[in-house]
Parts: C-alpha cells; sequence; structure tokens
C-alpha cells in the first residue's frame, strides 16, 4: 500500500472558499471542526445537526465537509454513512448514529485519520483566508 492524498489540501480550500463566500464568519468553525475530531465520527457529523436552523451557514460548512469526507472515504474502499437527516427528525437521527456506531474499528481510525488530516488543512486556509 502506498500513500495517497486524495486532494485533501484542494478539498479544504475549497471548502474555505465556499464557507467564505456564504459567511465569512462561518470560518471560525474550522478550528471547532478539528477540536471535535477527538470525540468521534457520531459527534463530528451531528454537529450539523445542532446549527441546523438557527446557524446554517456555520451547518452547511460541517454538512460540506462531512460530505467530503464521505467521498474521499469512499475513493479508498471505505464506506461511511451519509443519510440526509433533519434536526427535527429523531428516528432519522437514531438510524444514521446506529449506522455510524457499527462501522468497524479499523475503518473508524482510519476515517479519523482522515478527518484529521482534512480539518488541519482546512485550519491552514483558514489561517491564510480569514
Amino acid at each position: 500500500m502506498s500513500w495517497n492524498s486524495y486532494g485533501l489540501d484542494q478539498i479544504a480550500q475549497r471548502l474555505v472558499l465556499n464557507a467564505r463566500t456564504r459567511d465569512p464568519q462561518s470560518l471560525n468553525q474550522s478550528y471547532k471542526m478539528r477540536m471535535a475530531i477527538a470525540y468521534g465520527l457520531e459527534r463530528f457529523w451531528g454537529e450539523h445537526l445542532r446549527l441546523q436552523g438557527r446557524e446554517q451557514t456555520k451547518s452547511d460548512y460541517w454538512k460540506e465537509t462531512w460530505d467530503e469526507l464521505v467521498t474521499v472515504m469512499m475513493r479508498s474502499g471505505i464506506q461511511l454513512p451519509n443519510d440526509s437527516v433533519k434536526s427535527e427528525n429523531t428516528q432519522q437521527i437514531k438510524a444514521m448514529s446506529e449506522k455510524l456506531w457499527q462501522i468497524g474499528a479499523d475503518e473508524q481510525r482510519v476515517a479519523l485519520a482522515v478527518l484529521t488530516q482534512l480539518c488541519d488543512c482546512i485550519v491552514w486556509w483558514t489561517q491564510r483566508y480569514k
């Protein structure tokens, strides 16, 4: 097996520029994303729900980051769930959380490592464009 960057730096730059275009204040979420990784995939994924509706541009930034992670992981052969979920639908949240908790430990570690690198890139680009 060899190293593959999966274009994380380019993805991060695009995410930061999109967030900056929508609402420059949402760039502060970059640092929160990087810190949230320590709590696991389910909590990282769920953060967009907490912000949904009341701070939508921030929610969009989290969700776009999750969507990009799912795409990158798919290219690496790891399937992460990405159901469409609304913050007011408890059943949808429960179903998605269960899917995330059923991911094998090795796949979780790989996904968290990739997410860490992606968020490190996001923080770097945020520092350049803020």
